[in-house]
């Protein structure tokens, strides 16, 4: 798993490229009139042995510990840590539109995390000012049926996280995963839930909330170069916003301690419910990115 990893260029031209690491299929560049629309961390570490921190990691099979607990799959699963394969691509499509097919299936390393027989499609389309992301899961099995989380775990650049601010989340039920209490004592803890009240999110302190049924389209202000950032899902019903401020960032070794400023997670998943895929059934879901 360790050594230099290899990477694949996309490039649509008029310097608009994208650039995914078969390490984790993380896509570590997402560039639109030569401006960087994703935040990688200057402590990042690409060994290809841990997760890289920033781009677009691909969450799977689990987010956080959530499903498994601590003796289960690593914390977000290992998808973001295992090697994918390009499939198909880059090529470009009859719209001028590049596109690239990676894929992910078990192995004798997510079997020593995860008992179960599975294959990932991970379709990436790079369109002028647009990133579409479509993913199929996919369980080969005749007889067992398994559970999974998925998320596309997307760190937004922007100039001051502050001025941000992420539409479409007034009255929507969220679970605050900083404020994780055991209720009865004693067992295990579980964030609490509350209702967004506010017409537009924005953060002022350190922030990861997993937002339940969610609107299919977010608008992200204020990032790069005070932009605006589109995002449309679909059959992605939970939208995880994340920053770890401060106090969080001095404890993460492979993220700055004054680059929290700088970015913003508006996170597309499938998180607060697992999906139960029977044996021989598929599971889409896709989100597409808009420069606005």
């Amino acid at each position: 798993m360790a050594g230099q990893v290899p990477v694949v260029p996309m490039d649509r031209g008029n310097n608009t490229t994208c650039t995914i690491n078969l390490h984790g299929a993380t896509i570590v560049s997402w560039r639109v009139n030569n401006q960087e629309q994703l935040f990688v961390s200057k402590k990042s570490v690409f060994d290809g042995r841990k997760p890289i921190r920033g781009g677009i990691p691909f969450v799977f099979p689990q987010f956080g510990d959530w499903m498994y607990g601590p003796n289960g799959p690593p914390n977000n699963g290992f998808a973001r840590i295992s090697r994918w394969q390009l499939e198909k691509g880059p090529e470009r499509l009859p719209t001028g539109d590049i596109e690239a097919i990676f894929s992910l299936r078990d192995s004798d390393f997510s079997f020593s995390m995860w008992q179960h027989h599975f294959r990932i499609s991970y379709r990436i389309i790079l369109r002028e000012k647009e990133l579409h992301l479509n993913v199929g899961v996919y369980n080969p099995s005749k007889e067992a049926p398994f559970d999974f989380n998925l998320l596309l775990h997307s760190y937004f650049k922007c100039p001051d996280v502050r001025r941000c601010q992420v539409t479409g989340l007034n009255g929507v039920t969220f679970l605050d995963r900083t404020r994780m209490v055991a209720d009865p004592p004693g067992s295990p803890p579980q964030a609490p839930a509350y209702q967004e009240c506010r017409e537009v999110v924005t953060l002022n302190e350190m922030t990861e909330r997993v937002y339940i049924h969610t609107p299919s389209e977010h608008i992200v202000t204020n990032v790069v170069s005070g932009r605006k950032m589109r995002i449309q899902k679909y059959n992605f019903p939970d939208t995880v916003i994340w920053n770890p401020w401060e106090m969080q960032a001095k404890e993460m070794v492979d993220f700055g301690d004054d680059e929290h400023p700088n970015m913003i997670c508006v996170n597309a998943g499938h998180v607060a419910a697992p999906v139960t895929l029977l044996p021989q059934q598929g599971f889409e879901a896709s989100l597409i990115l808009q420069v606005m």
